[in-house]
């Protein structure tokens, strides 16, 4: 029963990843089956089922001893981590639900499963997990962005709504390139969110990336007219910032108006 087939699983693996609650249970009867074997890829029968939202057989092998909830796959990537990823709320629910759960335990990108949950804007389960003590909401991947920053960039006002309401939440933090969770809404466009991060004291609407382009010059570069009104509304946004990245040197009114470069 903990022979792997051709495919490189074993018919636990098989029928815990088809949701086949009723055939699972048979070899889980037996006292020679060894549960938590991994396929070839190093994907264990729990982590087949919450990947694939089996929500009936994630709850049947974690109800066994000898289940390890936290065991990764060839990836690095936990039951809990794709579940969240794929929004089973349920799933996710029940992998909470054990003690010896590790609920920020990142990917080999450096991803935790909040930050997928935020990512794909999977309001639920961002809740459940901002409602844990052992999870760092600030949490950076390897290329320096935080889950504000993915559900900012995707334009998910809920899941953004959710982490500002925290108090130990960094709202402006950049990534490796110096772009803020502000800049990239900006750039792509998400006025509800450029409107909930200029409600606060802590961010920097005005602040350049690495190479001195401004949330102002991305949005007006990309046509985003209502986000360029609320920023030239305000008295914190320097209108006549440079774009350090070209040559010459570009403003906003380059941006808007490239006929006027000719004028220089």
């Amino acid at each position: 029963m903990n022979k792997r087939a051709s495919m490189g699983d074993t018919p636990l693996g098989w029928a815990a990843g088809n949701g086949h609650d009723e055939v699972v249970k048979l070899p889980l009867g037996r006292h020679d089956i060894d549960p938590d074997k991994p396929g070839e890829d190093g994907q264990t029968p729990l982590l087949r089922a919450a990947c694939n939202g089996h929500e009936e057989v994630v709850k049947m092998l974690l109800g066994r001893d000898d289940i390890n909830p936290n065991e990764l796959d060839r990836y690095g990537q936990t039951p809990l981590w794709y579940a969240a990823y794929y929004g089973h709320e349920g799933v996710v629910k029940a992998l909470l639900g054990r003690d010896d759960i590790n609920p920020d335990k990142s990917n080999q990108g450096g991803q935790t499963p909040l930050l997928r949950a935020a990512s794909t804007g999977h309001e639920g389960i961002v809740k459940m997990l901002l409602g844990r003590d052992d999870v760092n909401l600030n949490e950076l991947d390897v290329f320096g962005r935080t889950p504000l920053w993915f559900a900012a960039y995707n334009g998910h006002e809920g899941a953004v709504e959710m982490l500002l309401g925290r108090d130990d939440i960094n709202p402006d933090k950049p990534d490796r390139g110096g772009q803020t969770p502000f800049w990239w809404a900006a750039r792509c466009g998400h006025e509800g969110v450029v409107k909930m991060l200029l409600g606060r004291d802590d961010v920097n609407p005005d602040k350049p990336d690495r190479d001195g382009q401004t949330p102002l010059l991305w949005a007006a570069h990309n046509g985003h007219e209502g986000i360029v009104k609320m920023l030239l509304g305000r008295g914190d946004i320097d209108p006549d910032a440079y774009n350090w990245s070209t040559s010459p040197k570009t403003t906003i009114l380059d941006t808007l108006c490239p006929s006027s470069q000719s004028t220089k």
